[in-house]
């Protein structure tokens, strides 16, 4: 028997589909920038959606969550399909990014309380957060021939890191979990827009002087 995921709300499977459908067509639109088949981008908006929980799934023992609801896939494809047959223009601009900031601090929540809901210690649970909304957008930027955006100074896995560490720390001090998943996510999305806006990044190593 799987264990309850009992600390997010009843409508958390669809803010996951939704932040899947954010990230499959942030893979989508990737290779779709390089003039590639249909194929490709339904390959591409396939490995970004479901590469971090695909990764977390496997690291806690739990089922690999698309293989086992047809709803994760489906998702992934109608995105590619969407994408394939508008118009470039559509997808210009900073728009996706804005969506894509919602998506990577809800997912992030999402994976850190699956890992507690599946007994993972607080500071693992709070990698696997990371992992859920990193993971995806790794593989993507290695297939497109990208730099990783571990490789990158801008606030983006601090973002993701900020909210499930922020929601295991919550959840340990007793706070509901509504109000602590929505708290996180939040803090998480707050650091990533403003990463966004004001073009903050960390400092990079400078070596010995």
């Amino acid at each position: 028997m799987l264990p309850p995921i009992a600390l997010l709300p009843a409508f958390a499977p669809w803010l996951d589909l939704a932040g899947l459908a954010v990230f499959a067509a942030s893979g989508a639109l990737a290779a779709a920038k390089r003039g590639q088949t249909l194929v490709t981008l339904t390959f591409f908006a396939l490995i970004t959606g479901v590469g971090g929980g695909t990764v977390r799934d496997l690291l806690i023992d739990a089922p690999v969550f698309w293989v086992h609801d047809a709803r994760a896939a489906s998702v992934c494809l109608i995105v590619a399909l969407v994408i394939w047959i508008t118009p470039e223009r559509w997808w210009r601009g900073e728009a996706l990014d804005w969506f894509d900031a919602v998506g990577l601090a809800a997912y992030a929540v999402y994976g850190a309380t699956k890992a507690l809901g599946y007994g993972i210690p607080p500071v693992p649970a709070a990698l696997m957060g990371v992992v859920t909304a990193c993971v995806g957008g790794i593989i993507r930027d290695v297939l497109a021939g990208e730099p990783s955006i571990l490789m990158r100074p801008e606030l983006y896995v601090t973002a993701a890191a900020l909210s499930s560490a922020s929601y295991v720390a919550l959840v340990l001090f007793g706070v509901p979990g509504v109000i602590a998943a929505t708290t996180a996510a939040t803090a998480g999305f707050a650091l990533r827009a403003a990463a966004l806006r004001y073009h903050l990044a960390l400092p990079a190593y400078r070596g010995r002087r």
